[in-house]
C-alpha cells in the first residue's frame, strides 16, 4: 500500500497533495426492550484526497475502493484550480515522518462472531429489564470498529495506523403512576473484546437510576452553590471551552476572535484546562491527526488565563502559531477540520468531602443528559443530582439545568478537588456534519460558589 500511495503522490501536479486511505471492519447490534432491532457486520473501504496549488483553493475528492487512486488525485487537482484566492492558503511547516503504529487490540473483535456479540448484548440488556417491573423499555447498543489507516503527503510523510474502538450504551426507561424517568450509561474504549466483558454493573446502574428518579423530587429553580462531578465538569469544559478553542471557528468569526484573545482572564486562578490527544489509551487519543501532525498536550487555560488554542496546519499558519495535532475527520468521506481529542480540567487538591464542607444548602450535579453553548452563553442538563445539606450529600433529585455566562460562571470556581479521572464514555462529538468522532473528557470534582439552576424536565 505504501508503494501505491507514493506513486499516486508522485503523479500529482498540485503543489501539495495528501491522501488518506481507510479499511474498516464494523459491527453493530441493537436491542429495544426484549426485541433485537438489528445486528450487522460490514467492511468499509475508501479514501480521501486533498490537493492545493499556490493562489488557488482546496480540491477534495472522497471515494470508495482503491482501483482508481491516480484518477482521484488528478480530479482533486482539477477541482483545486476552480477557485482563485486573493489570500493564498498556507500550511504550517512540519518535518516529514514515517511511522507504523498498531494499538493493542485486547482481543481482536474481528475474530469474534456476530452471534457472540449479539449474545453479549442480549445478556446485558436483560440485566436492565430484570432490575424492576417498572422498567418498561430499554435501548442497548454494541458497536465495534477496527480501522487500518494510511496517510501520505507530498512533504514526504508516510504513516500507517491500526485503530480499534468498541462502545456499549444502555438506556433504561422507568414508568410509575404517570411519571417517566430514564437512566443512561455508556462506555467507549480503544480496545477489543476483552475490554467490554465486565459491563453488567454498568447496565444495572442505568436501570436502577431510572427507578430511583421516579420518586426523586424536583429542585426549585434558583441560584445555588454547586459541586459538579467529574463527568459533568468535563463535559462542561468540552462544550463551553473546548469548542471555543477550535481555531477554525476563531479565525472565521470576528466576535469569537475578539472573545478568545490570548492573555484574557477566563476564570478562577484555580482553573487549568487542556486538550491532550497523546494521552495513552483514551478514545480521543491518536499518535497523529489526519494531516500527519503528531498529537500533543495543549494547554488552553492556565490558572484562569487563556494561553492556547487548537490548530490544523492551515489555521496555525493563518495565526502564526504552531499546529497542535487537532485536524480530524470522522472518516475518509470528510475533510479534516479542527476537532477536540481528550479535553480535561487539571487536578487540584482535596476530596469531594472537602468541597462539600461549608455548603449549607446546595446541589451536587452529576452526569449530563446534554448541553449547548453559543459563544459565552451555555446551558447543560445534569443526569441526576443530590441536595447538599450542612456539608453532606442528601436526597437524590431529578436532573437540573445549569445555565449562565461562561466567563462569569468560571470565575466562580472556588475549589478544584484532587480526584481527577478520565471518563471513557461512548457516543462521540459532532461538528460540521461529522459525527460521532471518538473523544474523551476528564476532570476532578469542582465547586462553583453560585450558579443559576432550573428544575429540569
Amino acid at each position: 500500500m505504501h508503494n501505491r500511495l507514493a506513486d499516486a503522490i508522485t503523479s500529482s501536479r498540485a503543489d501539495y497533495t495528501e491522501i488518506r486511505l481507510e479499511r474498516s471492519w464494523l459491527t453493530a447490534v441493537a436491542y429495544r426492550g426484549s426485541r433485537l432491532e438489528g445486528a450487522n457486520s460490514s467492511l468499509d473501504l475508501g479514501g480521501f484526497v486533498r490537493c492545493m496549488s499556490r493562489g488557488y483553493g482546496w480540491g477534495a475528492v472522497s471515494f470508495n475502493g482503491l482501483d482508481h487512486l491516480d484518477a482521484m488525485v488528478a480530479r482533486a487537482h482539477e477541482l483545486s484550480l476552480a477557485v482563485r484566492l486573493d489570500q493564498p492558503i498556507r500550511l504550517a511547516e512540519l518535518p516529514a515522518r514515517r511511522d507504523d503504529v498498531r494499538a493493542e487490540l485486547d482481543g481482536d473483535v474481528r475474530g469474534i462472531s456476530l452471534a457472540e456479540k449479539q449474545q453479549l448484548l442480549e445478556r446485558l440488556n436483560q440485566e436492565m429489564l430484570a432490575v424492576d417491573r417498572r422498567i418498561v423499555d430499554t435501548q442497548a447498543a454494541y458497536r465495534d470498529e477496527v480501522t487500518e489507516y494510511w496517510f501520505a503527503n507530498s512533504d514526504g510523510t508516510m504513516l500507517y495506523e491500526l485503530r480499534p474502538d468498541v462502545t456499549l450504551s444502555a438506556v433504561a426507561l422507568a414508568r410509575d403512576e404517570g411519571i417517566i424517568e430514564r437512566g443512561l450509561e455508556s462506555i467507549g474504549v480503544r480496545g477489543g473484546w476483552h475490554s467490554v466483558q465486565e459491563c453488567d454493573q454498568l447496565f444495572r446502574t442505568a436501570a436502577r437510576r431510572a427507578i430511583q428518579l421516579l420518586t426523586a423530587p424536583r429542585v426549585r429553580s434558583g441560584t445555588y452553590p454547586v459541586v459538579l462531578d467529574p463527568r459533568l465538569a468535563a463535559i462542561l469544559v468540552h462544550e463551553a471551552i473546548g469548542h471555543m478553542s477550535e481555531a477554525d471557528m476563531i479565525a472565521d468569526n470576528a466576535e469569537a476572535r475578539a472573545m478568545m484573545t490570548l492573555g484574557r482572564r477566563f476564570g478562577s486562578e484555580l482553573l487549568t484546562v487542556g486538550d491532550d490527544g497523546s494521552a495513552a489509551g483514551l478514545r480521543g487519543s491518536l499518535p497523529y491527526d489526519d494531516e500527519g501532525t503528531p498529537t500533543q498536550n495543549t494547554l488552553l487555560i492556565q490558572n484562569g488565563v487563556l494561553v492556547g488554542r487548537l490548530h490544523s496546519r492551515e489555521t496555525a499558519a493563518r495565526m502564526d502559531e504552531r499546529p497542535t495535532g487537532n485536524a480530524r475527520a470522522v472518516s475518509f468521506r470528510h475533510a479534516p477540520i479542527v476537532r477536540l481529542t481528550n479535553t480535561y480540567i487539571a487536578n487540584g487538591r482535596g476530596s469531594l468531602d472537602d468541597l462539600l464542607k461549608g455548603i449549607r444548602f446546595g446541589i451536587y450535579c452529576c452526569d449530563a443528559l446534554g448541553g449547548r453553548s453559543h459563544l459565552e452563553n451555555f446551558s447543560f442538563t445534569s443526569g441526576y443530582g443530590h441536595m447538599i445539606r450542612d456539608g453532606k450529600l442528601a436526597e437524590l433529585v431529578k436532573p437540573v439545568v445549569l445555565a449562565g455566562n461562561l466567563f462569569e460562571t468560571l470565575a466562580k470556581v472556588d475549589s478544584v478537588a484532587g480526584d481527577f479521572r478520565w471518563n471513557q464514555l461512548g457516543g462521540g462529538c459532532g461538528k460540521g456534519g461529522q459525527v460521532p468522532l471518538p473523544v474523551a473528557e476528564g476532570a476532578p470534582h469542582i465547586r462553583l460558589s453560585e450558579v443559576a439552576v432550573g428544575g429540569g424536565h
